[in-house]
């Protein structure tokens, strides 16, 4: 094969990255000989012998394609985080301790903290599983199960006389000669060697709504040139696997396929390991700040327990429980549950969640880059208007250009349909006139005509076409009930009219008639009949905008989510899209200009545009990576193939139903309805989620926090230990089961109107405000115990312990109700049934396991009842404390969670 253009060289940022190589550029530039030379073929195609050695050679005409691991494998990778690594670690360091050292002791054992750690982490990473591993399945689903068959010209190894036999498109190798017709997708990388009237739609590809024409070159170039990557399509004798053939037909010859042609080489590139998403990087940041936090304290805890009370071995144990303590255990399952709630939230919107990650990143997303056709447009041409040649609303013109269409017999092309689909909503349609005879559309003339009769015998020609080319036959125009002349005058204002209309991204076509010499009901029409035409006006036609589309963006744009939009198609065409849908297109970057700059030049230049045109699939990746770079949190919305790369690089990537299978599998999200509104409610549905995870984070972080606070002040003045161990691990277990309700709570409705992050800095300052806020009453607990139930030696120290036991338990459960929300608890805002009654069930255990018959498991004694009104007025001033140092700290720091 000859040597394959390195598109490397055209694109300095791709050779960075990634070198490309496509067979199908050197082949559109050499004539036809030279292709059949190199590929070893001719017009007679292959012998089956001949294909079946290159189906070896080349393999199977698939791409690569992105398909999920295996169960187990999905299995391990839900456990893949490195909250559930801490816990992990901490229970192996919890069964050293206090299992395996009091074991080769002869002493007793305790497998308590250990199995409540696995425990966790064994249900977490099951959630997380079963979730996606059923999202999976509903993805595969969507694809398509459709075997394609190919019309391809082969011979039989005994004879040398080839036939048209149908192939599974699999089975195609290079240098196959193909037959293409109306409806066909082009199965390979191709070149043509026949063509008649072919019109392909290369939308998938390149974004551009209306079909181009293809057709054979008479010459090609002597020496083959580097063609750049948005070029390929736009050469006119090759079709690259993918589109689909809208009119026409031609005959081809195969010369890529597979993974060597376009489409497979981009599908090849993206298919792998994902970049970090916001998500991943979020979670990572927090993991190490916990971790910090973890090597800080414990060692402080076990130093001072060590020497203050003589006996190192009870002050390790202590120091491990402290650890265990300070880590939010119940986070991994606090998360998988949120992010599982929120996917079936949005699966009740007719809404897929791949990836449940995915679900946090949409309610951070503060920018969501769009493709223009199919998702923003309804992906079909519509009629715009009917105008007279003054530019105003005719009906005339829809009724000429309605009997033109309507009568037409073959293939009626996107212009056609379009005209007859706007038609029907009027009932006022000339039907009085019969068909004589037809002139179909082709690329030459670039028109199409109809004549048709009347029931007095009447023949008219009615055509429609090209400016330029109808402006070409017609002499006269229409001026209301009078018919002028056409001079040079009037043929420059239609044009500039037209140009115009372009210019707002319109396709215009011109209609004209003339009345015909009626030469009976079988008179044929000839090209010659095209002639002497009277202009009656124009047609404008356009691929319109979703009519939720605009609904959605200006929500999103409320919800605080920047609106880009990045197509491979025209940008006059895509700022007219954009000012229909009150989006303002400002000064659009088109690929050509973004190929001359360098990642830092266009780091700054992605923040100033609304639109990028003319895109190719790495460009769109480009600009996607450099905003994630800027610090933004980016959804991608696509359906294309040349989406498929920025879908898979987006922190969000959010595709349809209808969408190509590789758009589908490059997605973290599938929306199953054509309404655009969905994408509101899963913004608004992520954030919801992500405002429980980290209201559990900040508010369980600053409590154990607090509680490790309160330990070392006991440490140094307490001659006993302020808490068992078990202890400690009970409070935990019972308060953080209770918080597995926070799914189900509501967020504020401040904190959803606009994106969230993950925000380590503002967890540690959290941490540090609110923790040793408990403390203060922590430490009156201790006074209390201490001064008035007189327990201040090692025989009272179970009455202590569980005096504090109580108050931590409870209000570490009450403070929940403090910190949810920054408005005034129970009085502006009030937490969900499902936690109100959590909150009950921990303060009747709370208060109860004291009291119990197995009390003295955990080291508890019942408590005088004149403890409880000491417990009331403390847990009241901690109430009214935590809401004041709440509204310092928004004051001084501007936010909350």
């Amino acid at each position: 094969m000859t040597q394959m253009i390195d598109i490397a060289q055209q694109a300095p940022r791709q050779a960075k990255n990634r070198s490309k190589e496509w067979p199908i550029a050197n082949e559109a530039q050499v004539s036809l000989d030279s292709t059949f030379a190199t590929l070893n073929t001719s017009p007679e195609g292959l012998s089956s012998r001949q294909a079946e050695a290159r189906l070896q050679q080349f393999g199977l005409n698939q791409v690569a394609q992105e398909t999920a691991p295996h169960a187990m494998i999905q299995l391990l990778m839900a456990f893949n985080n490195p909250f559930i690594f801490v816990l992990v670690g901490l229970a192996g360091i919890s069964f050293f301790t206090d299992y395996w050292l009091p074991a080769q002791r002869g002493e007793e054992t305790d497998l308590t903290g250990v199995i409540i750690m696995l425990a966790m982490v064994t249900l977490s990473g099951v959630l997380r599983f079963w979730q996606e591993f059923r999202t999976n399945k509903a993805a595969d689903a969507l694809k398509s199960l459709v075997r394609t068959q190919v019309t391809t010209r082969r011979r039989h190894n005994d004879s040398n006389k080839p036939q048209w036999i149908y192939v599974n498109q699999q089975q195609l190798v290079p240098g196959d000669i193909i037959s293409l017709s109306a409806g066909d997708i082009i199965p390979a990388d191709i070149k043509l060697v026949e063509s008649h009237d072919l019109l392909v739609s290369q939308a998938a590809l390149t974004g551009e709504a209306l079909p181009v024409e293809k057709f054979c070159l008479a010459e090609q170039a002597q020496t083959p040139h580097s063609i750049g990557e948005g070029a390929l399509p736009g050469l006119p004798n090759i079709c690259l696997m993918g589109t689909n053939v809208v009119s026409g037909h031609a005959t081809a010859v195969v010369v890529a396929t597979g993974n060597q042609s376009w489409f497979g080489s981009l599908a090849k590139n993206i298919v792998g390991k994902r970049a970090p998403t916001a998500f991943d990087r979020g979670v990572n940041s927090v993991s190490w700040l916990l971790i910090r936090f973890m090597f800080i304290m414990v060692p402080v805890v076990l130093v001072i327990n060590g020497m203050t009370k003589g006996d190192w071995l009870d002050a390790t144990l202590f120091a491990v429980a402290v650890a265990v303590g300070l880590t939010p255990e119940m986070l991994p399952m606090i998360v998988s549950t949120n992010l599982a709630k929120g996917a079936m939230v949005m699966a009740r919107r007719k809404v897929v969640v791949k990836r449940l990650n995915a679900i946090q990143n949409f309610g951070a997303m503060d920018v969501l880059c769009t493709d223009k056709t199919g998702t923003l447009t309804q992906d079909h041409i519509a009629l715009e208007h009917h105008l007279d040649i003054f530019g105003r609303s005719s009906r005339q013109v829809l009724h000429l250009a309605w009997l033109n269409s309507f009568h037409q017999n073959g293939l009626k092309n996107l212009m056609d349909r379009a005209v007859l689909e706007f038609a029907r909503r009027h009932d006022d349609l000339p039907h009085n006139l019969r068909k004589v005879d037809e002139l179909p559309f082709d690329f030459t003339r670039r028109r199409l005509s109809v004549s048709l009769s009347d029931d007095q015998g009447q023949h008219q020609l009615i055509c429609k076409g090209a400016v330029e080319e109808m402006l070409a036959i017609a002499t006269h125009l229409q001026q209301g009930d009078q018919v002028v002349a056409m001079d040079q005058r009037w043929r420059e204002e239609i044009m500039q009219r037209a140009a115009q209309l372009n210019q707002q991204g319109y396709r215009v076509l011109l209609i004209a008639t003339r009345q015909l010499e009626a030469r009976g009901w079988h008179q044929r029409l000839t090209p010659d009949d095209e002639r002497d035409l009277i202009l009656c006006g124009m047609l404008t036609f356009l691929d319109p905008a979703k009519e939720s589309a605009a609904e959605a963006i200006r929500a999103l744009q409320d919800n605080g989510v920047q609106i880009k939009v990045l197509t491979g198609d025209n940008p006059l065409i895509t700022a007219k899209i954009c000012r229909d849908l009150a989006l303002d297109p400002g000064v659009p970057l088109l690929g050509d200009e973004i190929e001359q700059l360098s990642d830092a030049q266009l780091k700054s230049r992605v923040e100033l545009h609304t639109i990028f045109a003319k895109l190719t699939p790495s460009q769109k990746e480009r600009v996607v990576t450099l905003l994630q770079g800027n610090g933004h949190t980016v959804g991608f919305l696509g359906d294309g193939i040349n989406d498929a790369a920025a879908l898979r690089a987006a922190d969000v990537g959010i595709s349809v139903d209808s969408a190509t299978d590789i758009a589908k599998e490059s997605a973290d999200i599938i929306l199953l309805e054509k309404s655009l509104l969905v994408l509101e409610q899963g913004v608004m549905v992520g954030r919801q989620t992500f405002g429980n995870i980290i209201k559990y984070l900040n508010i369980t972080a600053s409590s154990n926090f607090g509680n490790v606070f309160s330990i070392l002040v006991a440490s140094a003045f307490i001659p006993f230990l302020p808490m068992l161990a078990i202890q400690l691990l009970l409070q935990n277990l019972i308060y953080d089961i209770s918080q597995l309700a926070l799914p189900w709570d509501k967020m504020d409705k401040e904190f959803v109107r606009k994106p969230r992050k993950w925000d380590a800095k503002n967890i540690g300052r959290f941490m540090l405000w609110m923790g040793p806020t408990s403390s203060v009453f922590d430490i009156a607990t201790f006074a209390l115990m201490w001064h008035i139930f007189g327990a201040h030696s090692a025989d009272h120290q179970a009455l202590f312990q569980s005096g504090w036991f109580i108050e931590g338990l409870l209000s570490q459960t009450l403070v929940v109700h403090m910190l949810r929300t920054q408005k005034i608890p129970f009085i502006q805002a009030r937490a969900t049934w499902p936690i109100m009654l959590t909150t009950l069930l921990v303060v009747i255990i709370g208060i109860g396991l004291p009291f119990s018959p197995i009390n003295s498991w955990f080291g508890l004694q019942s408590l005088p009842l004149s403890y409880f009104p000491w417990l009331l007025t403390i847990l009241l001033g901690y109430c009214l404390l935590s809401q004041g140092m709440k509204q310092l700290y928004m004051r001084k720091f501007g936010q909350w969670f």
